[in-house]
């Protein structure tokens, strides 16, 4: 798939994809749980067209890396690892994990899962189950790995272990392209979105979520109005009635893609990253104590980054950057 076929795909998803990332961050029981936003670490110098700090920079996209070229996993041992891998999935999570037009699973995740594979060289099963029964399967010994969006959290690690993260969803804030510096397609710079520079403006953001309370904690200046969800939230940008809005990444990043947003919109500033209010990020889990397996999807995880495996996919899926 090229980037421009992905670009509509993420597109034709947007109705889709909006509702269902806003229903299980906010609905998921308390083991796993769906993962919370947050942003990368430091990647490694050997991916593709790296720049300092570890931000793959391709033409108005970033791409986030979270391996650490110091720290190399060693080569798996081929004959601790099973004779296959089977992976499980959830199908209501675009772009991440999801049914395409054939019925076949498809996404980010479905995506890395292949290249896992292919890295390994090992045949992989992928079945779709609700997200719900993901962590049973591990425990059953149905499944052997889930990658299905799980956050990596201290109450998520008392059931499952995690490999390192793969992916992250910042915090972003987003303005009118009218309101923006002359040459609107453009971001503004990550300096020009401080407590400082935005006092005087109105922020919305949904209420009762960690964006909120990130707001209130550090934007304590700025007027803070709270919508019910993502709808009013985005057409009160719309309309002129906040300045700025500010949510999760990904999900802005979908709606600045897709038809509903009628590009209105960009991005202002760089990503807001704290742990502490937006997560660890997505990890792939496996049953506690199969260290073998951990340490096996780890190394391809750090190859795939190496070899740009992971931008290419990222790209594929993310055209408008989280970052």
């Amino acid at each position: 798939m090229t980037t421009t076929t992905a670009r509509l795909c993420v597109a034709a998803l947007l109705a889709l994809a909006a509702p269902l990332l806003a229903d299980r961050a906010g609905a998921q029981p308390a083991a796993p749980q769906a993962a919370p936003k947050a942003a990368p670490q430091a990647a490694p110098k050997a991916a593709p067209n790296a720049a300092p700090g570890g931000v793959a920079r391709l033409p108005a996209v970033d791409v986030p890396g979270f391996w650490d070229p110091k720290r190399r996993p060693d080569r798996p041992d081929v004959t601790q690892l099973p004779t296959q891998i089977r992976f499980v999935t959830t199908e209501d999570y675009p772009p991440f994990s999801f049914r395409g037009e054939d019925g076949r699973p498809a996404g980010f995740n479905v995506d890395i899962a292949r290249a896992i594979c292919q890295e390994l060289a090992i045949t992989c099963t992928l079945e779709i189950m609700p997200f719900g029964d993901l962590v049973a399967a591990l425990d059953e010994g149905k499944a052997d790995a889930a990658i299905a969006g799980i956050a990596i959290t201290p109450e998520s690690r008392k059931t499952v272990d995690f490999t390192d993260r793969y992916f992250r969803s910042p915090a972003r804030f987003v303005g009118r392209r009218v309101d923006l510096p002359t040459g609107a397609g453009a971001q503004a710079t990550p300096e020009q979105v401080t407590p400082g520079s935005i006092a005087s403006k109105t922020v919305g953001v949904i209420g009762g979520t960690a964006h909120e309370a990130f707001l209130r904690d550090l934007f304590a200046e700025t007027a803070i109005r709270a919508y019910p969800d993502a709808a009013a939230l985005r057409a009160a940008l719309r309309k002129g009635e906040v300045d700025l809005i500010f949510g999760d990444g990904v999900e802005l990043a979908l709606w600045l893609n897709g038809t509903q947003s009628q590009n209105c919109c960009a991005f202002v500033g760089g990503p807001f990253t704290e742990s502490r209010y937006f997560g660890e990020g997505m990890g792939v889990a496996v049953k506690r104590g199969n260290e073998a397996l951990r340490q096996s999807l780890n190394y391809a995880f750090a190859q795939l980054w190496e070899e740009g495996v992971y931008t290419d996919l990222y790209l594929r899926w993310f055209p408008i950057s989280v970052y």
